[in-house]
């Protein structure tokens, strides 16, 4: 069979209708207390199907691209000893010629914790170990933040290498991404510190908490595939996207709880990846529950989403980088 752009459309609608039927009759267990405004829930089942449609079809494809899928996964494993030195290189080149060096990497999320403490935990009493309620927070969003922002200029930056040797261009992006999963890793020994010091219970969940980091860094990646391939033709992209990540910031609930926002803006938060992705977190790490099945499905399809998308749109668009440069 092969599958042509038309069959891939009606497959993907095909898809998109069994999808939505199956979500929409899933048992309360599963899917969780269903709204009383069906205009918000009929939108949510939406939104995952037509997700779960995409990366079926992608999945698809793969398998029956499977030759292109080996040679890229060939080519990077070519390049593994390269993408190593750009991950080594981006994550000590961030503290060159500074006195603490890496040792920042532990302190900054430390610093930024304790002046937010400072300044929120008296409008945010209700919340019990607010120190690591927002350190929890702080680790998922500021990877994603700096991953991703690090990630966008990554190709222009490599103009140089990109012109003079073959060299694959996602190993650009990626390396800023794992780069930014070296500084996680140090602000995880803050937040273990943060929570022995404010004597936080631990439970037996927090060995979990790679699940959520796994969804971010997935989500994290698809978005800096994205970014990098446009921020190549938008130049202007660069300055909008900081702007976009300050209103993350406040669209995520990192230092205040989800429940003082009023009920019509409970579903808008909902559309925040981001949100999830810390939710899921603090589930394991503070509230000791492991997340049920419609957190985990909510949370792999914004990040396969991303994935595909991105990746979809960085192969698609990166013969014409040069032309651009």
């Amino acid at each position: 069979m092969v599958l042509t752009k038309k069959r891939t459309v009606l497959l993907t609608l095909l898809l998109l209708a069994i999808y939505f039927t199956l979500l929409l009759f899933l048992p309360e267990s599963i899917i969780g207390h269903r709204d009383d405004n069906m205009l918000l829930f009929v939108p949510k089942i939406l939104f995952l199907a037509i997700t779960a449609a995409i990366v079926t079809v992608f999945i698809l494809i793969f398998i029956f691209k499977n030759s292109f899928v080996m040679a890229q996964l060939q080519t990077l494993n070519r390049y593994k000893h390269y993408l190593r030195l750009l991950v080594r290189r981006d994550f000590l080149a961030k503290y060159r010629k500074s006195i603490l060096g890496v040792l920042w990497s532990l302190l900054n999320p430390l610093l930024t914790m304790t002046v937010m403490t400072i300044v929120f935990s008296y409008l945010f009493n209700r919340i019990q170990f607010f120190p690591v309620y927002l350190l929890s927070g702080l680790i998922i969003y500021n990877f994603f933040s700096e991953s991703t922002t690090l990630a966008m200029n990554s190709v222009i930056v490599s103009e140089g290498i990109i012109k003079k040797i073959y060299v694959p261009k996602y190993i650009f992006p990626l390396a800023r991404v794992i780069s930014s999963l070296v500084n996680l890793a140090f602000s995880l020994i803050a937040f273990v510190l943060v929570f022995i010091v404010t004597g936080a219970p631990f439970h037996w969940t927090i060995l979990l908490f790679p699940i959520p980091i796994i969804y971010t860094f997935v989500f994290a990646l698809g978005v800096a595939m994205l970014m990098s391939s446009l921020a190549v033709f938008y130049r202007d992209l660069t300055y909008l996207y900081g702007v976009f990540t300050l209103l993350l910031m406040y669209m995520t609930p990192l230092f205040y709880p989800v429940e003082i926002l009023p009920d019509w803006m409970i579903p808008v938060i909902g559309l925040n990846p981001i949100y999830h992705f810390v939710d899921y977190f603090r589930s394991l790490t503070l509230d000791g529950v492991i997340p049920d099945l419609w957190s985990n499905m909510v949370c792999i399809g914004f990040s396969l989403a991303a994935l595909c998308g991105g990746t979809y749109v960085f192969m698609k668009k990166q013969d014409k980088y040069i032309l651009s440069m």
